[in-house]
């Protein structure tokens, strides 16, 4: 944990990614998802799809941030355009239920495929 902080702390996008799911699952710390949030976020920052897609859904959720669908559906957008998988699924679902985003369901099936 030590030096995961640390990396973290000098801005390394994977130790702040993995700093973010430590928080989020208590692994070696207590859960704390607004910690899980901000380490989340500075990954997501520099370009990780997988913090993109996990603040996402602490959006989607309101989990260590107030539950907010627009935030959501705009970290989950950046995870899907990257490639992100479990994103993409995500995004298809906000577009057919209109979540964060007005609802289309020709969108949602570009996502889906």
């Amino acid at each position: 944990l030590v030096w995961i902080r640390k990396a973290a702390d000098q801005g390394h996008a994977d130790a702040q990614l993995n700093l973010g799911a430590m928080y989020a699952q208590g692994e070696g710390v207590p859960q704390n998802y607004k910690e899980a949030a901000m380490w989340y976020r500075k990954a997501a920052d520099q370009g990780i799809a997988e913090a993109q897609f996990n603040l996402g859904c602490m959006y989607d959720q309101g989990q260590g941030v107030p539950q907010n669908y627009k935030e959501a559906f705009s970290w989950t957008r950046k995870a899907a355009n990257q490639g992100h998988d479990e994103a993409q699924y995500n995004l298809g679902c906000m577009y057919q239920q209109g979540q964060g985003v007005s609802q289309s369901y020709k969108k949602a099936v570009v996502w889906f495929r």
